[in-house]
């Protein structure tokens, strides 16, 4: 019962826009899916924390939903930057059900337990450069809902395994309101996505400010599921 997570797969099966013609993502799905079905176990758990698929609409993710619900393995999935289909948790869980995508589950306010031991928490998260007033209460929005999922888990009695899409540090910058949140919570791992390309080389691995990041996005992964625990 391991838990894995990889970030960041942007999915296109269903929508004209593919991923394979960025250096880098040349054949990524079939290398993402010969890795995949190798290393995961049906009793294992893989975190999405986010840019699951490009689609705009829940009908029109179905096939991406398809293809990750016929993989090995427990899907958690967070919320991304480019993730237009979310909607109401509602609407998600209803739509996945009727599909029979019964490996798919959302962590959204809450957190899902993956061992005795520990819960996977997260959010979205928001730009380290906030400084518009709508982006300031985005990004209080996304902390009141990272604080409401570390509730969770404790009610769950399990330890944080904490995930974000956002990056809270980035090159040298950070975003103060989301590292005091973590730090105040006793956070001392996150996982995040959303940086590629060359900015996989200057990324956060490693300890920064007494907290440990990993950066998860698929192609800095090379297209392999990080395990987590």
């Amino acid at each position: 019962m391991a838990v894995y997570a990889i970030a960041d797969l942007h999915l296109s099966l269903g929508t004209d826009k593919p991923m394979d013609v960025v250096h880098g993502w040349e054949d990524y799905l079939e290398r993402l899916e010969s890795v995949w079905r190798k290393l995961i176990e049906p009793t294992d758990t893989v975190v999405i924390p986010g840019d699951i698929s490009w689609a705009m609409s829940l009908e029109g993710a179905e096939t991406d939903f398809a293809f990750l619900n016929s993989l090995p393995g427990r899907k958690l999935l967070l919320k991304g930057n480019h993730d237009y289909w979310w909607c109401t948790r509602r609407k998600m869980e209803n739509f996945f059900a009727e599909k029979g995508f019964d490996t798919l589950q959302l962590v959204h306010n809450d957190a899902v337990a993956v061992s005795d031991e520990y819960a996977v928490c997260g959010t979205r998260g928001w730009f380290f450069d906030a400084e518009e007033d709508a982006d300031k209460k985005v990004l209080l929005r996304e902390i009141g809902r990272l604080h409401a999922s570390l509730d969770a888990a404790e009610k769950l009695g399990r330890k944080p395994l904490v995930f974000l899409h956002y990056p809270p540090v980035c090159n040298g910058q950070e975003c103060p309101e989301m590292m005091q949140a973590l730090r105040d919570r006793g956070i001392t791992t996150c996982y995040y996505g959303h940086v590629h390309g060359p900015g996989i080389r200057t990324a956060v691995n490693g300890e920064y400010s007494g907290i440990h990041f990993r950066l998860i996005s698929a192609d800095a992964l090379r297209f392999c599921p990080f395990k987590v625990l």
